[in-house]
């Protein structure tokens, strides 16, 4: 599997609060560990929210006595959020912190992930998909029948989310399974990767790049360039090539 990750502080923000984790050795049962996290919250709670997640995540996996990977996903995540609320207890700089976070492992030919928030994992192949389900108020709205989809790409209340780790004592997670097949290219992303660059221009990109390194790079580019109004957190992976290699 070829795995490239990294994150760029943007063009807007002073502090960068997205964090990527991406490793393709074995992390407790998973065989592979793809993570992107946004955190939130005031000063630097934000950046500290996005990396403890993703921390308490590996230790939480590298221990789990399970093997069923939708129930690992599951169980991990749940205790990731009890522990980040637990941490913003303990100091008061740290208190409504919270971060997004989309967590994934290929076992075999088959993805799993676990997703809470707004930052996304699309697959990549002869077209783009947005697998994950965005948790926020406009994305309810649409469901709901009232905005367009169109519409909730400049609505004003965009970047307001209804779930995240960290906020409440108890998170739900989706959790999904997904067949893969050669040729599939996971991208998993931000939302000032996703806010910033329409869904068809990444496909282009990542299509007319040599390689996902030039590729993940190309797409921060992109957002930049389009403004860079938040921190931008990528994590690309090909999942079923033939050669390993982590950048």
């Amino acid at each position: 599997m070829k795995i490239y990750a990294m994150t760029d502080v943007g063009r807007k923000r002073e502090v960068n609060q997205d964090y990527v984790y991406v490793t393709d050795k074995p992390v407790g049962p998973f065989p592979n560990l793809l993570v992107v996290a946004d955190g939130m919250g005031g000063h630097k709670a934000g950046d500290f929210a996005s990396k403890y997640t993703v921390g308490v995540l590996r230790d939480e996996l590298a221990q789990t006595p399970l093997d069923k990977p939708e129930e690992i996903l599951r169980t991990v995540v749940g205790i990731a959020n009890h522990k980040l609320i637990e941490a913003a207890s303990t100091d008061v700089k740290l208190e409504g912190m919270g971060t997004t976070l989309v967590a994934a492992t290929v076992v075999g030919n088959t993805l799993y992930f676990a997703n809470v928030g707004d930052s996304r994992l699309y697959l990549i192949n002869d077209k783009i998909r947005q697998l994950s389900k965005d948790h926020s108020l406009v994305e309810e709205m649409v469901r709901l029948g009232g905005i367009k989809a169109e519409e909730a790409k400049n609505h004003p209340d965009k970047n307001i989310i209804t779930r995240a780790i960290g906020v409440k004592e108890d998170v739900e997670a989706d959790i999904y399974e997904y067949r893969l097949k050669k040729g599939d290219i996971i991208l998993m992303c931000t939302d000032g990767l996703s806010n910033m660059v329409e869904d068809e221009d990444m496909f282009d990109i990542v299509k007319g790049a040599r390689d996902i390194v030039e590729a993940v790079q190309m797409l921060i580019e992109k957002a930049n360039s389009n403004g860079g109004r938040d921190n931008i957190g990528v994590v690309m992976a090909e999942p079923l090539a033939d050669e390993v290699s982590v950048w």
